[in-house]
């Protein structure tokens, strides 16, 4: 290609090839291919590589793999000389490493050869460790096999990928070409692996599974997803919550579980919130919220010193020592000292109307409201949205009946429950309960749901569950329920903007719509 032509198909602003000059690279590796595979080097034909060496693993311990043999695979991804030798760097799963390729020691004819190959092409090389002059460890290779072409172009190398929208839709890509992407993955695995780790060592907790296609949503306030099963001709719904089962769980003698998976829920989206996420419950027996307390907190602070290195977290400028014990607040405390509405004095549906109204709420919204819901609404209206109140780590107990219908009521306040929300950077992570085992209360509130969803007062509520109703005759223990976000958690713990950027493959809106 002339340099006029060249430059031509490279937009001098951001260095990065045009429309037009991206068409032409892909042409001529296409080319290229049909080249190898005519002259019987097809690399697609190829089904394996030995590999016993990483890139990093190398660096770490040069002083023991120098002068040794190693073979490794990765992905070219910068090449430098074209006369009798060559450096390129490799990509493999633990990082880069340099290699250099020799004409006189890799053959003629090879040499040729891989003078033809392209950045992002995927290679097995064999050689020997070694450090340049200039000290930087590198593979001397002996033999370079092409494993894979690649028939894209991947992005500038100085500017890599910084298009959020691309990002998302081709996480190939990001994951190449930025490492911290791929570290957060990693950690993400990490800390998946530490929280069900302290949930079956530390806590004696059994893994299960449960549906994630229902009849009835139920669990959880939220819109769920419906479908249809063609051979049963029958309506249904991708879960929103998994704790009805993991109840019945209980009820039927396994003390202790919990499942880990995907939930569905059918609202909207913003950097906290995805219509498919990763939450985790569990439920123990004959332990109450107190117990909870104690399982969140270990959870969240050793998956977080698991991944970090320290229990102390940093997350975009602020900190958050996560260490136990974590700090307990009273819900309508929290409404009094930031609206100055003090509801424990308050004791009927009217004066806390009368109150709300004071405050700014909008008198038709709060006329059918009790006295519950309206201190349920100032707290998410103006304690939620206070910068720094919630930052925590922070345990918001004291949460109205008519919000929590699968709580224990309080015995020495029967209007509110056994119930918390833990908090983090003013997020909620986590959502427990001593649960509800009365099961003539639990059909009370299911009925008085069911009514909301008729007369259309509720279009979150759900239909009642009659099943698990029977569960609960059948007899449930005392329990201690939990459920926590581990999208949210895992932001925290990784520093990242967004749930986009710790989900591998986020739900995005179609690049047509």
């Amino acid at each position: 290609m002339s340099e006029q032509k060249k430059n031509q198909n490279v937009n001098p602003e951001t260095e990065e090839l045009t429309e037009e000059g991206l068409n032409e690279q892909r042409k001529i590796r296409r080319e290229k291919l049909k080249t190898l595979q005519e002259a019987g080097r097809n690399p697609f034909l190829i089904e394996r590589w030995d590999v016993n060496a990483y890139s990093q693993d190398i660096k770490d311990n040069f002083e023991e793999m120098d002068g040794k043999e190693v073979s490794i695979s990765g992905r070219m991804m910068a090449k430098r000389g074209m006369g009798k030798a060559s450096f390129a760097d490799i990509q493999d799963y633990k990082g880069r490493i340099q290699c250099h390729v020799k004409r006189d020691v890799l053959g003629e004819e090879e040499y040729k050869w891989f003078k033809t190959y392209d950045i992002g092409d995927i290679f097995g090389i064999t050689g020997k460790v070694f450090k340049t002059q200039r000290g930087e460890i590198t593979i001397e290779a002996s033999k370079v096999v092409l494993l894979s072409k690649s028939l894209q172009v991947l992005p500038n190398k100085w500017h890599g990928l910084k298009d959020t929208d691309i990002r998302y839709r081709q996480r190939y890509v990001d994951l190449i070409m930025n490492q911290d992407v791929k570290e957060t993955f990693i950690k993400r695995a990490a800390i998946i692996k530490e929280i069900k780790r302290v949930l079956e060592e530390d806590f004696g907790y059994l893994e299960v599974d449960t549906p994630i296609l229902t009849t009835i949503a139920g669990g959880a306030n939220a819109r769920p997803f419906e479908t249809h099963h063609n051979t049963l001709d029958l309506d249904m719904k991708l879960r929103i919550s998994n704790e009805l089962y993991l109840k019945r769980l209980v009820v039927g003698g396994l003390d202790r579980v919990y499942e880990m998976g995907k939930m569905f829920r059918n609202e909207g989206m913003d950097k906290n919130h995805s219509p498919e996420y990763t939450s985790m419950e569990c439920y123990m027996a004959y332990e109450d919220m107190e117990k909870t307390m104690e399982v969140t907190e270990q959870v969240v602070s050793k998956a977080a010193l698991k991944a970090t290195g320290s229990m102390v977290i940093e997350y975009q400028g602020k900190s958050f020592d996560l260490t136990p014990p974590w700090r307990r607040l009273k819900m309508s405390d929290a409404v009094k000292e930031i609206t100055g509405i003090d509801f424990d004095q308050i004791t009927t549906d009217e004066e806390a109307r009368t109150a709300a109204i004071g405050q700014g709420m909008d008198k038709d919204e709060v006329s059918e409201m009790t006295r519950g819901k309206i201190l349920a609404e100032l707290f998410e209206e103006y304690c939620e949205d206070v910068p720094g109140y919630l930052d925590g780590p922070v345990f918001v107990i004291g949460h109205p009946v008519e919000i929590s219908p699968l709580a224990k009521r309080d015995p020495e306040d029967p209007r509110i429950t056994r119930r918390f929300e833990a908090y983090v950077n003013g997020w909620e992570i986590a959502n427990a309960f001593s649960e509800l085992n009365d099961p003539i209360d639990q059909y009370q509130r299911f009925k008085e749901q069911q009514a909301q969803l008729d007369d259309g007062t509720d279009d979150e509520a759900h239909p009642m569950d009659e099943d698990f109703v029977n569960a609960l005759e059948v007899g449930l223990p005392p329990t201690g329920g939990l459920g926590i976000g581990i999208d949210r958690v895992i932001i925290l713990i990784t520093n990242s903007p967004s749930i986009r950027d710790i989900m591998l493959f986020p739900t995005m809106k179609p690049m047509d719509k």
